[in-house]
């Protein structure tokens, strides 16, 4: 799959909109990007302009920039599950102090 970097410049074509406002890429251009049949694509519109990218490049670069941002030996997901197992803790000894609490008549 092409990245952002591989992709040429230069590719000019001239495109009709359908009555139902489909697009036709042409083919040395799906074949520049590296789409194929049933690709998901992502499109933006940034100041006017329509930016389209294949569903896989535009994953790699977010995680990308993501390992930019918070290294690549943190793992995310561990730190989030780490947290609620540890609100998890919290929560529970919460209960158990209002039952004995309750128990004991206090409440």
């Amino acid at each position: 799959m092409p990245t952002e970097s591989d992709v040429k410049s230069g590719l000019h074509v001239k495109v009709s909109l359908s009555a139902n406002g489909s697009i036709l890429i042409p083919a040395a251009i799906r074949a520049e990007m590296g789409f194929a049949p049933g690709d998901l694509l992502m499109m933006d519109v940034e100041d006017g302009v329509l930016l389209v990218e294949s569903f896989d490049v535009r994953l790699a670069r977010v995680q990308d920039e993501l390992v930019k941002l918070v290294g690549p030996d943190r793992m995310l997901s561990d730190e989030l599950i780490a947290e609620r197992r540890e609100e998890a803790c919290r929560e529970e000894e919460g209960i158990e102090r209002d039952e004995a609490e309750r128990r004991a008549g206090l409440r």
